[in-house]
């Protein structure tokens, strides 16, 4: 049984304990028994409290406290219980004892939020903060006998943010766009010396060849001992052999971190709250992307009053880089004023160069336009009806072509300050009216109604024709693009001060936020209706350009639904004295006769048309003759152009201006196969594959993607979204035939259509027949048909994979280690592939009785070519099954990202090629994805990618990477309601 006068110190943790076992009846407290009810009441409120509090009691300050106070003062407990504080605080008593006294005086509690102390509780002198509240404490009698002190450590709270205000202070200095490097080193060093609490002194050196060269350096009190004695001014790297007091400089330009000591010999430097000597510095290597070769090194103190613990040296990490970047955009902008001399020059060349090549342009141009105007007007040979149409399309568009040349060549002089203006004076208003006119045919056609208002000015106007004619027809193409009903009012009035031209349309309007970038070169809105998607996107800013050349300008106004109009303003006072006379027309109105031209191509009948196929024969035609192709493109050549070349092929074609079209055509009666533009009015190519592969009665339907956007992003945009081929304008006839019968074929056969190659390995790249036998040549039990694909026609590349029996992987690559990958029962032999590179096809599935489990593995070539057979295979085996159309959109999306990972990484020389399994069972459906590239953790990269982010957004995702390769697996539960 516990003493009655232990009793007090029961559940008080460890210092409880402590208190209760030591003798009191040696403090001057006095024995417990004899303690006075207070004084028992204020023990057991500091011992039951989890804060931090000390209780002083008596003239002697004696101390209790409880376990989190404990905590604070470190090695001080536990001698400091029932002792003096004034003796255990001794360095602190002449900022703590003031507050003490004056709540012992006054019986008034004080608070302070930020304290700063200084202790010697872990072998050195520390500042540390504090925020402590100092209440009296009263005996029996009401009398302050005491105080009772409630605090709490803010030490990290005030030094981090400190820190975070030099940070700060870094990036407001460093700002190296408008000075060199060495004033921005110089401004660098000013903001460090602002905080000598946390750096004492500090010193940028940076690389000079091989030599280390001092740029600027701080610290030390103004007219008392400073860093500029003790540091070397250059540290030769070549040097053999120490160099001597480096201050570990040589080593850190090596890309090492050095922490330097003994300070007290090199630099006598007093630093800290307390003027303690610095004791280390820290050589720090700026960081560059070659880690043994950085530009420079930071030499900064450390202070003497903080331990350098893991949060400091994070601190002078993040110093070191905030260093380094200011220090890397000073240089850069020291480059680029030491280059802007040279690219001056440069661009007087491209200017000549621009003038050289239109010259060059024009003059292949004038030999396309003039035999092809040559052979239309010849009447004693006339063309027959076939060739009299490609003729006019190739003048049409060979036409068109000189017009986009003439434009970008006139925007590229405006750009470079060369463009000049062969102003005359002229009738502005007949001109005007004259170039309105030709486009009359055009709106009326398109069933709008041109007005044209251009009454006699009061007196001739100084202009260039040929810039106005450009003002004019790029004004009215634009609204004509862009209006489908009501009219085009073209107008000119003057004042005083001004005439003006106005091209008013009751067209779709422009929202207010894209106003103000109308003008801007390339800008398009997005998401507007128009007529067409064609155009190089500086046809306003020509406008602009050209307007301000004649030393006037162009203003727009418009309302969504209402219409917009533009105004071009020219000055009376731009009246030149050099000017002549303008003569009439003298060949000029070629720009809007080309303009006309380009626009009635958008006016061809909206609706498109069916084009009966021709009477064709020849290897493979019966098979595919009659298939239904709907042609999607705003560009009427283009249509006409297409439907001509695929009905020679015996195929229906039916041809439509845009997506939404498209669409319509496809529910009214759906196509074999849709070859559809990217860029196009009201729906454009990527949303129509969207939303055919969203809609279940259409996923399946192949879809070819034809666009005059090249590059490997646009394809894999296409090919992501679900398209089954992508072909780049200008194309090769032959290769999209061969293109939309290999893609037909997958489907039919996809579709259950009779099985052409069972059991068969058929390189695609090779002429059919090439295959090698698999297994016994028996059907592989339980595969969907999209697996068994037919074989290719004779040089049609179908782009198939190799399928394999066993995964083959390393262990530390399987996607469960705990069940690795064996060779399915009954399954086929895996196939070399062929010595070009091109994939051979398998696949292993359990049979048919397994409860719908499938299991599919293919080999591809990496080659870029293969993710689209990837995203292809993967689809056709998931279409098979009874899989949710979300989660199956999910799995592919996350498919997608990985098979790109998979290629873009796959260029080990032993083993180019990704590999691909696909597992459903149990109501789960899991996807693994390996390469065999050059190792490196990429974990890093899926984690803050955008195809990490897909990735894990429509799936589970693992990532295993070793010297073997990679290995993504995306699993998704098939119910997964996501």
């Amino acid at each position: 049984m516990k003493r009655p006068s232990t009793d007090l110190f029961t559940d008080g943790g460890q210092a409880g304990r402590l208190m209760a076992e030591l003798d009191w009846a040696g403090t001057p407290l006095g024995p417990v028994v004899g303690w006075s009810q207070s004084l028992r009441s204020a023990v057991r409120i500091v011992l039951s409290s989890r804060y931090p509090m000390l209780l002083l009691w008596g003239p002697d300050f004696t101390q209790l406290y409880n376990d989190a106070y404990a905590a604070l003062i470190g090695d001080k407990h536990p001698a400091a219980l029932g002792d003096d504080v004034r003796v255990t605080l001794a360095e602190g008593w002449d900022v703590l004892g003031p507050l003490i006294q004056e709540a012992m005086a006054t019986g008034v509690a004080s608070w302070v939020p930020a304290l700063r102390l200084l202790l010697e509780r872990a072998g050195y002198r520390e500042e540390a903060y504090f925020s402590v509240s100092h209440a009296p404490a009263r005996d029996d009698d009401g009398r302050t006998v005491g105080v009772l002190t409630v605090c709490s450590e803010v030490t990290e709270q005030v030094v981090g943010e400190r820190r975070l205000r030099l940070l700060r202070d870094l990036s407001l200095r460093g700002d190296g766009r408008t000075v060199d490097v060495d004033a921005t080193c110089a401004r660098l060093v000013d903001a460090i010396g602002g905080h000598p609490l946390d750096v004492p002194f500090a010193a940028i050196y940076l690389r000079d060849g091989e030599v280390l060269r001092r740029t600027a350096c701080v610290g030390g009190p103004p007219g008392q001992t400073t860093v500029l004695g003790a540091l070397p001014d250059a540290v030769d790297l070549a040097a053999p052999g120490p160099v001597p007091r480096a201050w570990g400089l040589p080593d850190a330009a090596r890309g090492r971190l050095v922490e330097v000591t003994g300070l007290a010999e090199l630099l006598p430097l007093p630093a800290g709250p307390w003027d303690d000597p610095a004791l280390v510095a820290l050589a720090l290597p700026l960081p560059s992307a070659a880690e043994d070769q950085p530009p420079g090194v930071l030499l900064a103190g450390v202070s003497p009053n903080r331990h350098l613990d893991e949060a400091y040296r994070s601190f002078y990490q993040l110093l070191v880089q905030q260093v380094a970047v200011a220090v890397g955009n000073a240089r850069e902008y020291e480059q680029e004023r030491r280059r802007a001399e040279a690219l001056a020059e440069l661009d007087r060349v491209k200017t000549n160069f621009f003038t050289n090549v239109s010259h060059e342009f024009r003059t292949p141009l004038t030999l396309m336009l003039g035999p092809l105007a040559d052979a239309l007007a010849d009447s004693t040979a006339p063309l027959p009806p076939a060739q009299r149409e490609r003729v006019e399309t190739a003048w049409r568009n060979a036409t068109r072509l000189l017009t986009l040349v003439n434009s970008l060549l006139t925007f590229s002089s405006l750009e470079a300050g060369r463009a000049r203006s062969d102003a005359r004076v002229v009738d502005l208003a007949a001109l005007t009216a004259e170039l309105a006119g030709v486009f009359r045919a055009a709106v009326e056609r398109a069933g709008l109604t041109l007005d044209v208002d251009c009454p006699p000015l009061p007196r001739p106007v100084t202009v260039d024709p040929v810039n106005w004619e450009r003002i004019v027809t790029n004004l009215l193409s634009n609204a004509l693009k862009y209006t489908f009903i009501g009219r085009i009012r073209v107008a000119m009035d003057a004042d005083d001060d001004e005439v003006r031209l106005t091209v008013a349309d009751t067209g779709i309007g422009i929202a207010d936020q894209d106003l103000p970038k109308l003008f801007e070169r390339f800008h398009r809105v997005q998401g507007a209706r128009s007529r067409s998607h064609e155009g190089t996107g500086i046809g306003l800013a020509l406008v602009r350009e050209l307007a301000r050349l004649e030393r006037g300008d162009v203003r727009v106004t418009s309302q969504v639904g209402v219409g917009t109009t533009f105004t071009v303003a020219l000055p009376w006072s731009t009246a030149r004295p050099t000017a002549v006379t303008w003569p009439a027309r003298d060949g000029r109105g070629d720009a809007a006769h080309a303009a006309v031209q380009d626009a009635l191509s958008w006016l061809t009948d909206p609706t498109g048309g069916v084009a009966e196929p021709a009477a064709v024969s020849g290897p493979g035609t019966d098979e595919l003759a009659g298939a239904r192709i709907l042609v999607a493109d705003d560009n009427s050549d283009m249509r006409a152009y297409l439907s001509r070349l695929l009905t020679s092929q015996g195929w229906r074609v039916r041809s439509v201006t845009d997506g939404q079209r498209a669409l319509d055509a496809i529910h009214n009666e759906p196509p074999d196969l849709v070859l559809t533009d990217v860029m196009m009015p009201v729906l454009d190519g990527f949303d129509l594959v969207r939303r055919l592969r969203a809609d279940p009665a259409t996923r399946a339907l192949p879809v070819l993607v034809l666009s005059a956007r090249a590059g490997e992003e646009a394809s894999v945009a296409g090919l992501s979204l679900g398209a089954d081929d992508y072909l780049v304008k200008p194309f090769a006839a032959v290769e999209l035939i061969a293109r939309i019968r290999a893609a037909i074929r997958r489907a039919r056969a996809a579709a259950g259509g009779p099985p052409e190659a069972t059991g068969r390995v058929i390189d695609e790249g090779q002429p059919a027949g090439n295959g090698s036998p698999v297994g016994d040549g028996r059907p592989v039990g339980g595969l969907p048909p999209a697996v068994n694909g037919p074989p290719s026609s004779a040089g049609v590349p179908a782009a198939a994979p190799l399928a394999e029996s066993a995964y083959a992987s390393p262990p530390a690559l399987t996607d469960s280690p705990s069940a690795p990958t064996t060779p399915t029962e009954g399954s086929a032999t895996p196939t070399e592939g062929s010595a070009n590179g091109s994939a051979d096809a398998t696949s292993v599935v359990p049979p048919a009785d397994t409860g719908g489990a499938v299991d599919v593995r293919w080999t591809y070539p990496s080659a870029p070519t293969s993710a689209s057979a990837m995203r292809r295979d993967v689809r056709r085996v998931l279409g098979s099954l009874d899989v949710d159309p979300d989660v199956l959109e999910d799995l592919l999306l996350a498919t997608s990202e990985a098979v790109n990972n998979a290629v873009e990484h796959a260029q080990r020389p032993s083993r180019p090629e990704v590999r691909v399994r696909l597992r459903v069972g149990d109501g789960v459906v899991r996807i693994s994805v390996r390469d065999f590239g050059t190792w490196r953790d990429r974990r890093p990269a899926m984690d803050r990618g955008r195809g990490a982010l897909l990735m894990n957004a429509y799936g589970d995702v693992r990532m295993v990477s070793t010297g073997e390769g990679t290995t993504v697996t995306i699993e998704r539960r098939l119910a997964d309601p996501a």
